[in-house]
């Protein structure tokens, strides 16, 4: 890559943000990472969850990586759906034997558990913070969905200093948005007067619609979507950008 690098800001939750950071900077750029949100765990007592005929589904790769052992004991040998490739490889890593991949969004995730007619309970392993179409399209087809909340979303707290700290350095070029809890961030990010000269000409590469939709009331010009719903796909807008 001729010329400056370009700053590219990573607004997901650690330990991803990382990863992401480590990808781009093998890509030419400059990574600067920032999470906008961070998941805490939730106690859920593992007899709770129905086994009898049940299936497993996870739209969230962090409702397994915040699931204790002891719920991953009692569910890795069930049937079990992995919204996408990421989520089902991290399903497998927590001991999953039985994993089917769903097209990379909830609702395609039930529309595959549906045509594939497990027998008892949906067991969801899911956040707080979720929306309601996978539980709604599986509940309206006659399904049980019996939901875990094993983890939380919340915002990372940063001083002033922190913020100016990490962001500091020049003008950043392009941000990558991985949800509409972070889009929702990013606009009160956006709005801090320190930082208007920051993000004055950055573009903003969103990895769904929706997310987009959370920042269009931001004001902010220059927004991208992904073809998909995956970090390939966001990270494929960076290539041939100026």
């Amino acid at each position: 890559m001729a010329g400056a690098r370009r700053r590219v800001l990573i607004t997901r939750p650690q330990p991803a943000a990382s990863h992401t950071a480590q990808r781009l900077a093998k890509l030419g750029f400059e990574p600067i990472t920032l999470p906008l949100q961070e998941m805490l765990p939730v106690p859920v007592a593992p007899l709770a969850i129905p086994v009898e005929g049940a299936a497993v589904a996870v739209t969230s790769a962090n409702a397994v990586r915040h699931a204790s052992r002891d719920i991953l004991d009692r569910l890795c040998g069930l049937p079990s759906f992995g919204v996408g490739a990421a989520t089902a490889a991290c399903m497998r890593e927590a001991g999953f034997t039985r994993v089917l991949e769903g097209g990379g969004d909830a609702e395609m995730l039930a529309d595959r558990i549906i045509a594939s007619r497990p027998p008892g309970p949906i067991v969801y392993l899911c956040g707080r913070i979720r929306r309601p179409a996978f539980e709604n399209r599986l509940s309206s087809a006659g399904f049980t969905v019996a939901a875990f909340e094993t983890y939380d979303t919340a915002p990372v707290v940063r001083s002033r200093e922190q913020i100016l700290d990490a962001v500091g350095g020049g003008p950043i070029d392009q941000v990558l948005i991985y949800s509409a809890f972070a889009a929702a961030e990013m606009v009160r990010l956006m709005a801090r007067p320190e930082l208007r000269d920051s993000f004055e000409h950055a573009e903003l590469l969103c990895i769904s619609a929706r997310t987009a939709g959370v920042l269009a009331g931001g004001g902010h010009r220059g927004t991208r979507v992904a073809s998909e719903p995956t970090e390939a796909a966001l990270l494929s807008l960076l290539e041939g950008a100026p």
